[in-house]
């Protein structure tokens, strides 16, 4: 805030894990709380008015009401499925990407039946030592002293990973709104080619976003003196370019509207003398 006009001078995104809401006697917020370097920052908010200099953009949460719901908290346990398929992959390439098996110990006459714990611990470390890892991939194992190997296998169901991590990954997509098809993952076939995926992400993802982050803009601005109307340029993408040609050959077309009802179909500002049509000219 400027100190002399009492009005908003810079603007700062805030890092949403150190704040905190601070609920009154009536459950509104009455303060917001900043923590930053084992200090707390306190932002007042006025009562009467309910402004405050901090925005608080948030998205519904069905269960809480003062924090949002976020997108990474919706895909938290599908994440937790993705990172722990590429922890089991990576054992799998550790260990010459096969599954391990058993050493089965067979005592002769006069041999007792169980290992010595030193024993014990001398196996384990040279099997992680000389036979475990891809670089001791297909080293021959030698085995003393009634030790037996037994080999044990997983199924193909169970080595199926990979699609488990793909469809881990297309749920996490689609809890951000993202297409799978532009991050991708095998499978899906909901949009018929890359570009209309990329033009869907705009349309139903991007711009919403955008638009909901400028109305806050605006109207957290207007509060502070005259009213601030902030809109995203969607002429200026090139991902929505083939729409907007499409938009413009029918606007130019309709010889029934007239001239500033046809810039206002293309988001043009009206002009004099066009509230005629085009046919009435000629």
């Amino acid at each position: 805030m400027d100190a002399s006009s009492g009005r908003v001078a810079e603007l700062y995104a805030l890092r949403p894990e150190r704040m905190t809401v601070v609920p009154g006697a009536r459950g509104w917020p009455e303060a917001y709380e900043y923590r930053l370097g084992g200090h707390v920052h306190r932002f007042k908010v006025h009562q009467p008015s309910g402004r405050s200099p901090i925005l608080h953009l948030k998205n519904f949460h069905p269960a809480d009401d003062h924090y949002g719901l976020s997108a990474l908290e919706a895909a938290a346990k599908s994440m937790d499925v993705h990172n722990a398929a590429s922890s089991w992959n990576k054992a799998l390439l550790d260990n010459a990407a096969r599954a391990s098996g058993a050493l089965v110990f067979e005592p002769g006459d006069g041999v007792p039946g169980n290992l010595t714990d030193e024993q014990v611990g001398r196996l384990k470390a040279e099997m992680e030592a000389q036979f475990q890892g891809a670089a001791n991939a297909g080293r021959p194992l030698l085995l003393e002293g009634g030790l037996k190997w037994q080999q044990m296998a997983f199924s193909p169901a169970d080595m199926d990973f990979i699609n488990t991590k793909n469809v881990a990954a297309r749920e996490i997509a689609l809890a951000f709104g993202v297409p799978p098809m532009l991050l991708g993952i095998p499978g899906d076939n909901t949009y018929a080619n890359y570009q209309e995926a990329n033009r869907a992400l705009w349309r139903l993802t991007l711009l919403p976003l955008v638009d909901r982050v400028l109305l806050g803009l605006s109207r957290f601005l207007s509060k502070e003196g005259d009213p601030v109307r902030l809109v995203a340029d969607r002429d200026a993408l090139p991902a929505l370019a083939v729409e907007r040609e499409a938009l413009w050959a029918r606007v130019g077309a309709a010889a029934f509207l007239t001239v500033n009802e046809q810039r206002a179909a293309v988001g043009l500002s009206p002009i004099a003398g066009g509230d005629e049509r085009r046919e009435d000219r000629y």
